[in-house]
């Protein structure tokens, strides 16, 4: 059931949003004279490295400064680029991962090999499934580059301040995971295109109403500023560059 929901739904929104795609494919093509697609290496289900289709956002070799997290700041990103992050655009070409059966519409979001060698034991099981275009974490840390601008290492403030409550919220879904509830998380991400607030909000009923910890139904609200936490397993903070990294 939750792979014909999966081959519905992506046919039929890229279908649907070719009219705003093909004319952006152009103008991310006109500003460089290069591909509009960038291909990324992601580790899915079981640990396997698949190809993850992304509309370009950034300039040429952006890849090979070796920072993986990105601020709204970032400099790497070119003027279409803006455009396409507002309003996730990036993330709709990956729809065509979900065609061909590399993602799902709903699962913790895919990874870099770097990010996911520092998993903890409890984090591996992020891997037992298929990762997914959106979840609870793809709604809640929506401003991903909002959180880490400014900040002075954006992998490590990532680390830090993201990672541990992404994947809390991931082995939540794992742990939770149906066809009504992906029917409900795509609902809601649609909605946060519309207004954040009112799909922040009903993220938040939906965790609390599921038995989640009550500090993971506090932070889908996002009132608080957040605060350095260990990820799962773990009872350390990331506390430098260098443990990012190793």
């Amino acid at each position: 059931m939750k792979r014909l929901l999966d081959l519905t739904v992506a046919l039929a929104g890229l279908l649907a949003a070719s009219p705003v795609l093909l004319p952006v494919m152009f103008l991310v093509w006109r500003q460089d004279r290069h591909s509009p697609f960038y291909i990324a290496p992601r580790v899915g289900l079981d640990g396997r490295i698949f190809r993850m289709v992304k509309l370009r956002s950034m300039r040429i070799n952006a890849d090979k400064s070796g920072v993986d997290s990105t601020s709204a700041s970032d400099n790497r990103i070119t003027p279409v680029g803006h455009f396409i992050r507002r309003y996730k655009l990036d993330e709709v070409t990956q729809l065509w991962n979900v065609l061909i059966g590399d993602m799902s519409l709903v699962g913790p979001r895919p990874n870099v090999e770097r990010e996911t060698r520092l998993y903890t034991s409890a984090e591996q099981v992020l891997l037992t499934v298929k990762p997914g275009i959106t979840d609870y974490a793809s709604i809640i840390f929506a401003d991903e580059g909002e959180i880490l601008a400014g900040h002075p290492d954006p992998d490590l403030g990532y680390n830090q301040l993201i990672r541990p409550w992404k994947s809390r919220l991931g082995l939540f879904y794992i742990g939770n995971a149906g066809v009504v509830l992906d029917l409900k998380l795509v609902a809601l991400t649609a909605l946060a295109i519309i207004s954040r607030e009112r799909a922040l909000a009903a993220v938040s009923r939906d965790l609390e109403a599921r038995g989640a910890p009550a500090d993971l139904v506090a932070v889908a609200l996002r009132r608080e500023r957040l605060m350095p936490q260990p990820p799962p397993g773990a009872t350390a903070i990331v506390q430098s560059r260098d443990a990012v990294a190793a």
